[in-house]
């Protein structure tokens, strides 16, 4: 199973004014990405999967994708106890976090 979800509808231009945009999701949309300038100040994205496997996937999947490291994964003390997360930043600076809240 992906971690996000997968495509589910590229949204036609006629639409949205000539920017490409993309929808995914599991059974709806849920996540949507356009294309454009980097947002500035750069954003941060939560996403939850469902497992710390995937939340592991996901983290050393960007890395090897050129992301850098912003909080490997793992239980912060700071947050709640199922709190399982990890964060990394993407080549325009925005944190991406991907964050499970189920136990063991």
């Amino acid at each position: 199973m992906p971690i996000v979800g997968s495509l589910l509808a590229i949204t036609s231009e006629d639409f949205t004014e000539g920017v490409k945009d993309g929808d995914f999701g599991q059974d709806r949309a849920a996540f949507w990405l356009s294309e454009g300038s980097a947002q500035s100040p750069p954003i941060h994205i939560a996403l939850a999967p469902q497992t710390r496997a995937q939340v592991d996937a996901f983290y050393y999947a960007a890395l090897y994708a050129g992301g850098t490291d912003n909080g490997e994964p793992g239980l912060p003390p700071h947050y709640h106890t199922n709190y399982y997360g990890a964060f990394v930043l993407d080549p325009d600076s925005n944190n991406v976090e991907m964050v499970c809240h189920a136990p063991v």
